[in-house]
């Protein structure tokens, strides 16, 4: 009699438990199937987490300077700053447009 529970049980794994399951057979040229059986995982599985390994690992290459996030965030900043100067050089305009009108005699 076998025990069903523990074949039924998926098994969650971290990244990092992952990448080295990857790597002993990628670079340690162990066999998927040892590894599969090592690590109570279906092959398949192995084969998704490689296929997604590939697909995302060029984001390790990518600039290394801020995220994209933070620099629209920065620039966001710098606009919502010029904008506040632009408001308030106008509002001096309007001002000395007004005390220039009342000067003059106009309403």
């Amino acid at each position: 009699m076998t025990d069903h529970k523990n074949e039924t049980q998926r098994r969650r794994l971290a990244p990092d438990q992952k990448i080295a399951i990857l790597k002993a057979h990628l670079v340690d040229k162990k066999p998927i199937s040892d590894l599969c059986d090592q690590h109570g995982i279906q092959p398949g599985q192995f084969y998704r987490w490689q296929q997604e390994f590939f697909e995302r690992g060029g984001l390790v290459f990518e600039s290394r300077g801020e995220k994209p996030s933070t620099h629209l965030e920065r620039k966001v900043t710098a606009l919502e700053e010029k904008l506040a100067r632009k408001n308030e050089v106008l509002s001096e305009l309007m001002e000395e447009h007004v005390a220039l009108k009342k000067s003059l005699g106009e309403s």
